[in-house]
């Protein structure tokens, strides 16, 4: 008797199982999701994802000039083609402590905490232990009035469980989206990388040219000074006018208010060179000059210490490696992002898809139940357990499903137009680093030949006035363009080395740090010991 009560139940929940899955094929085909496309996407709905098609140009536009080299550029460290162990030590620290880095990093450890949460749905989605007791009291009250009383105890003991099945590849599509999230964040942090390794780059070097700038007005100082004594000297002999005193002083006292100015944006970089290092701001003088310079500027103007010379601007290259346009889509960390973020949403098409159709679900329980916690487990009957299949549809839903699908599929059309303008965006950003530099270095070298031909012409005039052929004024004017033409030749030199290392960040280089675990060895995750502590309440 019990084996056909048995062979009754098998059959009964073999029965609701194959109506069910007869109702979700039926389903299907009424929603227009035909066999054949569902095959041919690992059953699963919605669209396979295919990178966008980019419009990217075969060639630099300036790829004849034989200073750009086409072959595959190492970028991985190209900080060192400046040859300056001071930047090299900024960037290693700068990678180990950024504050902005790190928090890129924990983004890493979200989107691999939020895909973990989606590969748990390939297993049953609910899962539950539960237990009870409770002391009930019955009141019998007879016709003489004696009122009887007894306690009643229930011990309870159980577990459920609900797994839905994935016919449509809703899960799966889950965790391909959370695959390309997860890439997505990786990209961002190489994309910060790259920007925060521009940004030491480029402030180092335009404390260097401020510090330049600083140095080149100080020697121009001491030749008008000069001059200025020059004249005070003919003027007390009589061989001069006053004018020629006035104008000697003039130029020098222009050139020395320029200073104050080119010293306080020097501190500025410097203080920038300590937020990207991850410190407050303090005085870097000692580690960008050396302790003998940092003596030397707190010194008292009694006796000032003598410093050795400043490093100085960094010297580029006078060609440089740059690849293929082509090189970008596989470089630049922030296109890879937006192509990643295109993917992930192609596959939440699939997810708002596979709401067209039923779900199907496997639910059982277990459970024991008895008077006395002893009676759970030994007493006959105790236990009590179900098991069989769950079927939902969501229907009559008005329109939301489907307007859900649009707009997931919306969103992609929009992440894929961002990538698309990301190329494009990489391209202009490379091109106008490229040329900047091209042009700087033009812009330099005839500045040099224009700085020449000025120093000449004053040492001229200096001899001319001072054997009284002409009077200051030529003096003046000419003194007054040295120091303007050095001082811009000091800036066309800085901007040499600012468009390689913006050619360098447009390229996309060095979040191959990253990969080699350089600057300390830091990963793509900030190591615990170094995350802030959360607060518990």
């Amino acid at each position: 008797m019990k084996s056909q009560r048995a062979h009754s139940r098998r059959t009964q929940f073999l029965g609701l199982t194959c109506g069910a899955v007869a109702s979700v094929i039926a389903a299907m085909i009424i929603g227009g999701c035909g066999l054949g496309e569902w095959a041919r996407n690992g059953a699963k709905v919605g669209p396979n994802y295919k990178p966008p098609v980019v419009a990217v140009a075969f060639n630099w536009i300036d790829y004849r000039d034989p200073r750009l080299e086409h072959a595959n550029a190492d970028l991985a460290r190209w900080w060192g083609v400046f040859n300056d162990p001071v930047l090299n030590s900024l960037i290693d620290q700068a990678y180990a402590q950024n504050l902005s880095l790190r928090g890129a990093g924990e983004r890493i450890a979200e989107a691999r905490a939020r895909r973990g949460i989606a590969v748990g749905n390939y297993f049953p989605q609910s899962q539950t232990a539960a237990g009870s007791y409770t002391a009930n009291k019955a009141s019998n009250q007879t016709a003489n009035s004696n009122v009887s009383e007894q306690w009643y105890s229930n011990w309870e003991a159980g577990f459920n469980v609900s797994w839905e099945l994935d016919l449509w590849g809703r899960f799966r599509r889950s965790v391909e989206a959370a695959d390309a999230d997860l890439q997505a964040s990786v990209a961002d942090f190489d994309n910060v990388l790259v920007v925060l390794l521009g940004d030491v780059a480029a402030n180092y070097v335009q404390y260097r040219t401020f510090q330049e700038r600083v140095a080149v007005a100080r020697r121009n100082i001491e030749v008008q000074e000069k001059s200025y004594q020059l004249a005070r000297d003919k003027f007390d002999a009589g061989a001069s006018t006053e004018r020629d005193v006035q104008q000697s002083r003039q130029v020098l006292e222009q050139t020395r208010a320029a200073i104050p100015q080119l010293e306080a944006s020097q501190r500025q970089a410097a203080n920038a060179l300590c937020v990207l290092l991850g410190l407050p701001p303090h005085d870097l003088t000692a580690r960008l000059d050396g302790p003998a310079a940092a003596a030397a500027t707190t010194a008292p103007a009694s006796g000032p210490t003598t410093a050795p010379a400043p490093p100085g601007i960094p010297v580029a290259p006078h060609d440089v490696a740059i690849g293929i346009p082509a090189d970008l889509l596989r470089r630049r960390p922030d296109v890879r992002r937006f192509e990643r973020l295109a993917a992930a949403q192609s596959a939440l098409i699939g997810v708002a898809k596979a709401d067209y159709y039923p779900r199907l679900s496997l639910l059982g329980s277990i459970g024991v139940q008895g008077e006395y916690f002893g009676d759970m487990f030994h007493t006959p009957g105790s236990v009590a357990g179900s098991i069989g299949p769950g079927f939902q549809w969501d229907i009559l839903n008005y329109g939301r499903i489907e307007s859900n699908v649009e707009l997931q599929q919306a969103r992609f059309r929009e992440l894929v137009y961002a990538y698309q303008e990301s190329v494009l965006r990489a391209g202009r950003e490379a091109e106008d680093a490229v040329v900047g530099f091209l042009k700087a270095q033009e812009r330099a070298r005839l500045l040099g030949d224009s700085v020449n031909a000025a120093a000449r012409t004053v040492e001229i005039t200096h001899d001319q006035y001072r054997e009284g052929v002409i009077d200051f004024t030529p003096v003046f004017l000419f003194e007054g363009t040295l120091a303007e033409q050095q001082d811009q030749l000091a800036l066309a030199r800085g901007e040499i080395a600012l468009n390689l290392v913006d050619l360098y960040r447009a390229l996309g280089g060095g979040w191959e740090m990253r990969l080699q675990g350089d600057g300390g060895g830091q990963s793509t995750t900030q190591p615990a010991a170094t995350r802030p502590t959360i607060a518990s309440n």
